[in-house]
């Protein structure tokens, strides 16, 4: 259980169609991950080789397969990393009374906060730092290369006497994700709009199954949950007994791995619902403040039923024509949620 679970998951169910990710996900777990998946333990538990070694014992000129497995699991760590320094980074942060990314710095008077919202803001010019475009890096941020330090220090830590060091840290990484689960999981389903978020969740789009793309991602989900094709697996599973039932753990290990993403993805949005409520209902507060200031006596309640008609019937006041309605809509917010644009300004 890691960020392919927890992170990547629900991202591209969101992205996908929701609950009709589900189903090329589940039908590609049956095709290509669980036998994948049970090739890696059997492998690693009869030849009892490293990932570079099994292949070369099985023949020769499939050595390049465990080169390559290397290969990708450095590039997958290198950028699995660095999500989790900026993991930690949020982590230090989350140590202050306001939150940091609650509010505008400024009391309002930094523009570029204030055209977006105190969550972009804070991601993108507080965090990254980010600049204009790729060709300009913008240097080393001390505060990320510093928690990117740590992040490889506890990698270092874990594995820096293989399988006696990491064997140890397993118990920790493998309950402690259950734990922020759960807690997430009670402290989510009970907000406003966390309905919503699960509705839009199990409510497929069928449309989007014809789209090659999204069978394409949800196979490549695959190896990530799993961690198939990386090597990892056989060179674990070279420490297993013989005689141990590899079959019977490849389909256990398979089935907790992908329920767990699906628990995540409840998880998530849940929480999504929930920005998605509170969005909407700070969009129509701000416009029946415009409403109550340009037109007189204006004293009705605005609702996400009824806006749109306040909108039409008072559309020639210019404060009403200027009004930005984007957020109003929760059905659209909940399906950019988490997708955040930054800002061209620097």
């Amino acid at each position: 259980v890691g960020l392919g679970n927890v992170w990547r998951f629900p991202y591209l169910c969101q992205r996908n169609g929701g609950g009709a990710f589900l189903i090329p996900y589940l039908i590609m777990l049956i095709v290509e991950g669980i036998p994948i998946f049970h090739i890696e333990f059997a492998i690693g538990q009869r030849i009892r080789k490293g990932s570079i070694s099994v292949w070369t014992a099985i023949s020769p000129y499939l050595g390049g397969l465990g080169w390559a497995s290397v290969g990708v699991s450095f590039f997958v760590g290198l950028y699995y990393n660095v999500i989790i320094a900026w993991c930690m980074f949020y982590l230090f942060n989350s140590f202050q009374s306001p939150l940091p990314w609650s509010s505008c710095p400024g009391n309002g008077t930094v523009a570029e906060c204030e055209a977006s919202s105190p969550v972009t803001f804070f991601w993108y010019r507080e965090t990254l730092d980010i600049t204009r475009d790729i060709e300009d890096s913008g240097g080393l941020d001390w505060r990320l290369t510093l928690c990117l330090f740590c992040a490889w220090l506890i990698v270092c830590m874990a594995m820096i006497k293989g399988i006696k060091s990491s064997g140890k840290a397993i118990y920790f990484t493998a309950t402690f994700p259950y734990v922020v689960l759960l807690i997430f999981f009670f402290r989510g389903v009970t907000l406003e709009g966390a309905g919503d978020g699960l509705a839009r969740m199990f409510t497929p789009q069928v449309d989007k199954l014809t789209d090659p793309v999204v069978w394409l991602e949800a196979a490549t989900q695959v190896f990530f949950s799993l961690g198939v094709a990386f090597g990892g697996l056989i060179s674990f599973s070279s420490y297993n007994p013989r005689k141990n039932n590899c079959t019977r753990d490849a389909v256990t290990v398979a089935i907790i791995n992908s329920g767990t993403s699906i628990f995540a993805c409840i998880v998530i949005f849940s929480v999504l619902g929930f920005k998605a409520t509170q969005d909407s209902n700070r969009c129509l507060d701000e416009f029946s403040v415009v409403l109550q200031r340009s037109i007189p006596d204006f004293n009705a309640t605005v609702t996400r039923g009824n806006y749109l008609g306040f909108q039409t019937a008072h559309n020639d006041s210019p404060a009403v024509r200027e009004f930005d309605f984007t957020t109003c809509d929760k059905a659209r917010n909940l399906d950019t949620s988490g997708c955040m644009q930054p800002s061209r300004d620097r």
